[in-house]
């Protein structure tokens, strides 16, 4: 996929000879041991590293330090490199920030999934313990500290050239491991083998015949026996009133492994009166009970409560439809002004100037 892409956007490059054998044992050496990163690059999933550390790497290896070196400088694993790039064992990337809002569009799905959570989880989060608490803070750290590393995506770059810096080269060479081509043979033969099978032996084929009927033996057997024990647990269950449960192999249709599927060989259980589930639902019952108690006694309660709210709302009602008269208003604003107790328990009036005058000529 990516020499296509590659082919396609920027043209085919010169003509280029096939990897030779110390290049492919070189590109093998370069993939044990030197780190590689994963990440996207055209919606796949690839490895890349970087140029300066498969110099280091191949300044320590055998071809640098051997017998007869094939490089010693940096300039010279430069090169080397460079030359792999153009037979395609890898190719170089160019490293694009991912932007801020990519980010918080990742950030917004993954709070969506957090608001997901059930109520009694919610609650659960609430009561935790001051060293749970502790424990959150530093996770806050953490996510700050990873907030702060730079975040890329990988695109194709233009020139496609080695330099001994720290840009990104995706691997292309992907050896296939040896265990693709021992599986992949058997399948093969596997299937001429039973192609053959009219030139099989006698005795052969005899054999085969027998393990197909033992075989379909077996899955009738498997299929008699989910039947059986269905119709044994009605029969118990409806003799005695559902008070009695008898299971023959409980875990044989269960999830489970092959020889667990046999064991145990039979389930019991009591249902009646007296029985762990019966008090369990008396329980439940008496718990239900309790609180349609609580429920009757707070509600004359309440209903008592409430009528002094609504007994009001009349009186406001009909004051607001019948409007006092204006000498009425004066009249007991005045009453409300002039007529107060003073501290001494006595009362007094307020007179005004006026009223004062008028009496002194009188």
């Amino acid at each position: 996929m990516v020499k296509e892409y590659f082919d396609d956007e920027f043209g085919e490059p010169p003509e280029s000879e096939k990897p030779t054998k110390e290049e492919y044992a070189v590109a093998k050496w370069l993939k044990a041991n030197v780190p590689t990163k994963k990440t996207k690059f055209l919606n796949h999933h690839v490895e890349y590293f970087t140029g300066a550390k498969a110099v280091d790497a191949l300044l320590t290896s055998k071809w640098a330090t051997g017998k007869n070196p094939i490089f010693t400088t940096r300039l010279e694993v430069t090169d080397y490199l460079h030359l792999m790039l153009v037979h395609k064992l890898f190719h170089r990337a160019k490293k694009v920030p991912v932007s801020e809002q990519e980010l918080k569009g990742k950030s917004k799905k993954k709070d969506a999934d957090k608001t997901s959570k059930s109520g009694d989880e919610k609650d659960g989060e609430k009561t935790q313990s001051a060293g749970e608490g502790k424990d959150t803070k530093d996770g806050k750290d953490n996510k700050e500290k990873e907030k702060k590393k730079r975040k890329i995506r990988l695109e194709m770059h233009m020139e496609q050239v080695f330099l001994d810096t720290p840009d990104a080269y995706v691997w292309i060479y992907d050896p296939m491991p040896w265990y693709y081509w021992v599986c992949g043979a058997l399948v093969v033969f596997g299937t001429i083998g039973v192609c053959m099978f009219p030139l099989w032996p006698a005795t052969v084929r005899k054999g085969v015949y027998y393990l197909s009927i033992a075989a379909a033996a077996f899955l009738v057997l498997i299929i008699a026996l989910a039947v059986l024990r269905v119709v044994v647990f009605c029969l118990v269950w409806l003799l005695t009133l559902s008070r009695h449960h008898l299971w023959l192999l409980p875990n044989l249709t269960e999830d489970v492994g092959f020889f667990a599927s046999f064991w145990p060989l039979y389930k019991y259980e009591y249902r009646g009166p007296g029985s762990e589930s019966d008090k369990s639902s008396k329980k439940k019952k008496r718990k239900k009970d309790k609180l349609s108690d609580d429920e009757e006694e707070k509600a004359p309660l309440l209903a008592a409560a409430e009528p002094e709210a609504p007994a009001e709302q009349p009186d406001t009602a009909d004051s607001k439809e019948e409007s006092p008269t204006p000498t009425a208003e004066k009249h007991s604003e005045s009453e409300s002004e002039n007529s107060q107790r003073s501290s001494t328990d006595r009362d007094f009036e307020i007179v005004e100037p006026g009223d004062l005058e008028d009496k002194d000529e009188n």
